[in-house]
């Protein structure tokens, strides 16, 4: 029974790499947040899926690995896009600058460089969701803080703007009944390597192995939401029909 379902979820885990090469066929190839085209040419919504160097796949095939999936605007009436989304990731459109105060990703990463010793110690990394809230917390200038953490956050766009990334337009409502928000927690739940055993686990020099977040560590990916979860093999027809109706539109 055991052996039944690893199988089941190797092959859907082959299934799904072989949708996202169909997605990278017909968008013309993976992007970079490194090189984040203007806005105008980004659809108003979708689903992002990013890989890593270096990060290959063992048990579901070859080819670099999926390291995060992510959505936005899911809350009813939010309102933000897909490329703000992006943008946050990414930093500042000029320098290597950013704020990991509003992106997860970058928080991740940037947790993730100081423990690994790349990056020098900062007591105000991650405190509060706002740095002027920090430094009252801490006790200090505002300024001090943005020069503590500026090194920092520019290691973290480095980084995140190496990684290569697909996207998938898919133009819905924010909701509770979001199609997106549906293929990032299923897509999520897939590629966790939190399942036993693990499919495709990361490599031993994965920088996400020195997080301090558990979940971050266990999962093998830059996400905590739904990596715990089980997933439901249909998706992988809804991602499918999304990707030919986001050609044909």
């Amino acid at each position: 029974m055991a052996g039944r379902a690893i199988m089941s979820r190797t092959n859907d885990l082959i299934r799904l790499y072989r949708i996202l090469d169909r997605l990278e066929a017909l968008s013309g190839g993976k992007r970079f947040l490194a090189q984040l085209a203007p806005s105008r040419t980004w659809p108003r919504r979708g689903v992002y899926f990013f890989f890593e160097p270096g990060e290959t796949r063992k048990g579901s095939g070859h080819g670099e690995r999926l390291v995060r999936v992510g959505t936005h605007a899911l809350g009813a009436g939010a309102r933000s896009t897909l490329h703000q989304r992006l943008r946050q990731h990414a930093g500042r459109s000029s320098g290597l600058g950013g704020n990991h105060r509003g992106s997860i990703f970058r928080l991740l990463v940037g947790e993730a460089l100081i423990a690994r010793g790349d990056c020098p110690e900062c007591r105000s990394w991650g405190v509060k969701g706002d740095i002027g809230k920090a430094a009252e917390i801490l006790m200090t200038q505002r300024i001090e803080l943005a020069a503590a953490e500026a090194p920092i956050e520019a290691a973290v766009s480095e980084y995140i703007g190496r990684l290569p990334f697909l996207c998938l337009p898919v133009d819905d409502e924010p909701g509770p009944d979001s199609l997106r928000g549906y293929i990032e927690r299923n897509a999520i739940a897939l590629t966790s390597c939190l399942h036993e055993p693990m499919i495709d686990p990361p490599s031993r020099s994965w920088l996400g192995l020195c997080s301090g977040r558990d979940k971050v560590r266990r999962s093998g990916l830059w996400n905590q939401r739904h990596v715990e979860e089980n997933y439901e093999p249909r998706f992988l027809d809804m991602l499918e029909t999304a990707i030919e109706r986001s050609i044909d539109s």
